[in-house]
């Protein structure tokens, strides 16, 4: 039984070596990009310390391109400035049909101020960003003192 877990390490390990990539290609084959997003589902209001989940729809540009996660910044205690971040892989000889895809992200309301989201949404031909506003308020607690 031994020997035949040598042979299975041996041939795994061959495998692994001949099915590598060339280590000496230290160029990059990708770079990040920011997709443009379309469109936010947010609700109507927030209720403090709950968790939202807030979908999102983006325009993935070509086939090389795909979604690695969301940039989100706090601008100040309750503005939010969301970017959707790709990559994009080089040389791959891509699909350039542009997809509209949707994705989404978990939010806390923390604070019991109304809530700005500021979704990045491209560029105008001078180079401003565009930004898709959406305000949601918070719902206010009754005092159960």
């Amino acid at each position: 039984m031994k020997l035949r877990k040598t042979w299975f390490c041996g041939l795994l390990i061959s495998l692994f070596m001949v099915s590598s990539c060339d280590i000496s290609d230290d160029r990059a084959n990708f770079h990040f990009i920011t997709l443009n997003i379309i469109e936010a589902e947010l609700p109507e209001s927030f209720n403090l310390n709950e968790t939202y989940e807030i979908k999102v729809t983006y325009l993935r540009p070509n086939g090389c391109s795909i979604f690695e996660g969301f940039d989100i910044r706090k601008d100040d205690l309750t503005t939010r400035t969301v970017v959707a971040v790709g990559s994009e892989f080089e040389d791959q000889g891509c699909t350039q049909a542009t997809e509209e895809v949707q994705t989404f992200f978990n939010f806390i309301c923390l604070y019991d101020e109304t809530y700005t989201f500021r979704f990045y949404a491209g560029e105008e031909e001078d180079g401003t960003p565009i930004f898709i506003e959406y305000e949601v308020p918070v719902n206010q607690q009754a005092d159960n003192r």
